[in-house]
Order: structure tokens, then C-alpha cells, then sequence
């Protein structure tokens, strides 16, 4: 009563609140007139109504939190922020100390637990009386394995295995649903109301989220006042040439202040270093190699290079199979039988892997789970041709159906180089390899023998990462083998090296891919180093 009384005494400062209807928007504020209809918008006198509005609060309390200055004026927040940031740059007319608090906050699942109820209490409730199979109560419940086993461990229900099927039966008549209880208090502020104990359980389910909530307490400092005083910050014509100037109050230069960013176009962190790669090869006399098939067939992807067709990597675990269209049927036939021949009973010297090829399986089309698909292709092309040296890169994504987290996503880029020529030897890769790493400007490089299916020898590259202090596997690399380029065609002095780089340059790689990147970082972000 007493905040109210003392706002209706300024009626000097609210006589435009009082003549018409305003609203406060954290956009603009607008006035409207007796009918409702939005009228011309006035942004610049409502904003100076606003801050005088703030400085009549502080006049009869002070200090105040911008939080508690919000609600009395019926104003977000950030709005209030940022009138007292404007106030607080004015001459020791207020000043100000941030402070934070934690506090929770539902999760869109919390939210719909608020609703409906928990996983587990939903559960319970489709157990009928006489009891129902585990299986059919599976396929009922959404989240049912999470509100199996909370309801198991809350004694619930007790499962019955002594029929010919899992049987769920309830074990208690009643319940109480604690988790939608807590929520509910969160969800009402009584944040001291849920233990500490519910809090921890609750944020592991992912039902609440911990933030931390910043204010500011606002003083009033030794040149206050509730009538300020526009500083002017340019030396007009008009005010030179009435002399206006002399009354006028200017504002001072900050000359520690950033000046304005110009306005222009950024490249994602990932455009930065693969223009960096792209340099490199470029550099070392490498020619890009198109890449832009992301739909290969299991025939160009796998069976090309020599990968069998019960290999594990061609399962649904951690391939992406394409449902439509299903199958390619244009592949070339002549090199199609040689590769068949290759597997099933061997050829070049090889014995091959001795089993039933079929076409149905290498006709399947796939997300590429690899750019050395593109590079079989363009071996494919080369061989058709009087052979000559060659040096091929591409930089392109590819797709693995992995499971996602803070480092992991289904698609990722690989950077590959191929190298084509003549009696080239394992010294000859490392070279490469070594000058391709030292351009990037990492050179404690380590070599490991590994084993991959298309290349034989190959080896695993380990670099020494100085944050982490140890040695980190940085790329994979290998000479093709004979049952993967003789069937090509080509002859057999003919060797094919492909180096293939994996660079990392952040900790979480959905702050670098999705929805979730920050523009700022875009902005400002210089190039990955490792």
C-alpha cells in the first residue's frame, strides 16, 4: 500500500500511464487507445516513462532487486535489466551488485508427469487386478521398461514366472505418486519442500533441470535523483549554431569501450578447418574428388573393397540401409563377377573368403559409411584410362547409425587422400602423412600396425595431445590390397596409399552441429587447432 501511495504522488511522471493504457512488452511498448486497438507505437517516450518509473521506486527503497523491480512495474526481467544497465552508465547515479541463486526448473517430461502422472503410476494402473502379461503391458505403457523397474523396486507389483509367460500382478491396493507430488511442489516454487535426496533423484531422471537465476541489487549512489538529465554524446550543427551547446550537458568518452563489429558474413568453425585441410592438399599437389553421393550401393561401399558380406559393420547396428529406393541395379557387370569371384573363391593369389556372394546384398543401398567409397569409384574411372599418377582428396560427410552423445553424432565428416602410383611402399605413406600433419602443426606423430579389411598393411596414427597428456589417435591410413585393385583393372606394379584424418577441436560436438550452436561462438571462434 504504501509503494502504491507514493507512485499516485508522481503524478508528474505517470500522467501519460494515466491518460491512456500502456503495456510493456519486452520488445516495444505500445500504447492503446479506450477501444483496444493498437496505436502508434512509442517506443522512446515509454522507455524514458519506464526508467523514471525505476527511479521512483528506488527513491523510496533502496537498495531493491531488479527481480522485485519487475514485478512491481508488471515488466520482464531482461527488460528491467537493461533500463537499469542504461542508469547505472549515467554519472554515480546508481550502482549495482549481481548476484545468482539456484533454483529448479520441470523438464518437458517433468511437465507431462504433472499431467498424467509418473512412469511407474501409470504402469501400476494398467496392471489389472487378475494381472496382465509382461509382454502385452509392455506394448500398452509408453516408457514402460523405466515404470517396470521403479515399480518393481517400490513394491508395486511382483512378477509371476511360473506360467508359460511372465505375468505382472499388483502387489499393494493403493499408491501414492511421490514423483508427481515433488513436481508439483517444484513446479509451484516450494522448492524447500522436496528433500534434497528427491531433488538429486529427480534431475538423474531428467525430470528437473538445476539454473542458476541472475539479478542485480540496486543502490542509489551519491549524485541520485529522479529527474535525469539527457547527456547529449554528438556536437550538432543545431547546437553550435544556437549556442545550445553551452547548456548542455555531454556525455563523456569511454575510451576503453569496444567499438561497433562490422556487419558481415562468418564461417562455422568446420568450414574453417576444412578450408584449412583443402589448402593443405591443395598444396601438396592433391585434386579434389567429387563426393557428393550420400546414397552408395553395399556394392561400392563395401564389396569393392574387399569387405565380406557378413562382416558386422553391414549390419542394421551400424549402417543406415535405405528403404526407398532399396536396391541399385546399374552395376557395372564385368567388374561386378570379378569382385564375386574375388570373395567367394578368391583370385590375384588370394584364396578369397570362401563363401556364398550374393547381389541381392551388394545391390542394397546404404547412407555411405565412408568418403573410400568415392575413392573405389574414382580407382574404377583411372583404371579404364593408360594409367598415370595421381593424387586424390575429399572432404565429405559420412554415416554411421551410432549411438549419440556428447562426442558422437550419426553423420560426421571424414577428411581422406588417396595416392596412386607406381612401386610405392609403406615409407612412402608415413612421408605423406607426416608432412600432410606437420602443415597442421602437429609433429610428435606415432605409427600402429591395425587391421582393415581394404588395406593390408595398415596403421593406426597417434599424435601426442598436450591438454590431455597422452597419446591420441588421430587418423587411419593403409595400402589397398591386391583384391581390391586387381579386379579394377589395374596392373599390378600399380599401389594405392589412402591416409584418412580425424581432427577434434570441441569437447561437445552438439555445441558445433544443431540446434543448439551458439552464433556467437560461429562469430568469434578462430580455427580448431589440435
Amino acid at each position: 500500500l504504501k509503494m502504491r501511495t507514493m507512485l499516485k504522488k508522481h503524478s508528474n511522471i505517470f500522467k501519460t500511464l494515466q491518460r491512456e493504457q500502456f503495456r510493456f512488452t519486452d520488445k516495444k511498448v505500445s500504447s492503446i487507445n479506450s477501444t483496444g486497438n493498437w496505436r502508434e507505437t512509442i517506443n522512446v517516450e515509454m522507455e524514458k516513462n519506464l526508467t523514471d518509473a525505476v527511479l521512483v521506486l528506488l527513491s523510496q527503497k533502496s537498495p531493491m532487486d531488479s527481480d522485485e523491480i519487475a514485478r512491481h512495474l508488471n515488466v520482464s526481467h531482461q527488460h528491467i535489466v537493461g533500463v537499469i544497465k542504461s542508469i547505472e552508465a549515467m554519472d554515480h547515479v546508481i550502482k549495482t551488485e549481481q548476484h545468482s541463486r539456484k533454483q529448479w526448473e520441470l523438464t518437458e517430461e517433468g511437465k507431462e508427469i504433472i499431467k498424467n502422472g509418473s512412469h511407474e503410476a501409470i504402469l501400476w494402473q494398467h496392471v489389472p487386478n487378475d494381472g496382465i502379461i509382461m509382454d502385452e503391458l509392455m506394448r500398452a505403457v509408453p516408457n514402460a521398461k523405466v515404470g517396470f523397474n521403479k515399480a518393481m523396486s517400490l513394491g508395486w507389483i511382483r512378477l509371476d514366472k511360473t506360467g508359460p509367460k511372465p505375468l505382472v500382478l499388483r502387489k499393494v491396493e493403493t499408491i501414492g505418486d511421490a514423483v508427481q507430488d515433488c513436481l508439483n511442489k517444484i513446479n509451484s516454487l516450494n522448492f524447500d519442500d522436496v528433500s534434497a535426496q528427491n531433488k538429486s533423484d529427480l534431475k538423474k531422471r531428467r525430470l528437473i533441470n538445476e539454473i542458476v537465476i541472475k539479478t542485480f541489487r540496486v543502490f542509489r549512489d551519491e549524485k541520485f535523483t529522479t529527474s535525469l538529465v539527457k547527456e547529449e554524446t554528438d556536437l550538432t550543427v543545431d547546437l553550435l549554431t544556437d549556442n545550445l551547446w553551452k547548456e548542455k550537458k555531454f556525455k563523456p568518452y569511454n575510451f576503453n569501450a569496444f567499438g561497433v563489429v562490422p556487419v558481415r558474413g562468418y564461417l562455422h568453425p568446420l568450414m574453417k578447418v576444412r578450408t584449412e585441410f583443402r589448402q593443405i592438399f591443395l598444396e601438396m599437389g592433391f585434386t579434389e574428388m567429387p563426393t557428393q553421393r550420400y546414397v552408395e550401393s553395399s556394392f561400392w561401399n563395401f564389396d569393392a573393397l574387399f569387405q565380406p558380406q557378413q562382416h558386422p559393420a553391414r549390419d542394421e547396428q551400424d549402417t543406415f540401409f535405405i528403404s526407398k529406393p532399396m536396391c541399385t541395379k546399374n552395376l557395372p557387370s564385368e567388374y561386378v563377377k570379378r569382385v564375386e569371384k574375388v570373395h567367394s573363391v578368391g583370385d590375384y593369389g588370394s584364396s578369397g573368403y570362401g563363401y556364398e556372394w550374393k547381389i541381392e546384398e551388394a545391390e542394397k543401398n546404404v547412407l555411405r559409411t565412408h568418403t573410400t567409397a568415392s575413392s573405389i569409384r574414382m580407382l574404377y574411372e583411372i583404371a579404364k584410362k593408360p594409367f598415370k599418377p595421381v593424387r586424390y582428396f575429399s572432404i565429405d560427410r559420412v554415416f554411421r547409425n551410432e549411438s549419440l552423445d556428447a562426442t558422437h553424432l550419426a553423420e560426421f565428416h571424414q577428411v581422406e587422400g588417396l595416392i596412386a602410383g607406381e612401386n610405392l611402399s609403406l615409407g612412402h605413406l608415413m612421408g605423406i602423412l607426416q608432412e600432410f600433419y606437420k602443415r597442421l602443426g602437429i609433429e610428435k606423430l606415432r605409427f600402429k600396425p591395425a587391421y582393415n579389411p581394404y588395406t593390408e598393411p595398415s596403421m593406426e596414427i597417434f599424435s601426442y595431445h598436450t591438454s590431455l597428456k597422452k597419446w591420441v589417435e588421430i587418423g587411419n591410413s593403409g595400402m589397398f590390397r591386391p583384391e581390391v585393385l586387381l579386379p579394377l583393372g589395374l596392373a599390378e606394379n600399380v599401389t594405392v596409399i589412402a591416409p584418412t584424418m580425424i581432427k577434434y577441436g570441441i569437447n561437445n560436438i552438439r555445441d558445433l552441429i544443431g540446434p543448439r550452436v551458439d552464433l556467437a561462438m560461429i562469430q568469434s571462434s578462430p580455427i580448431c587447432r589440435f
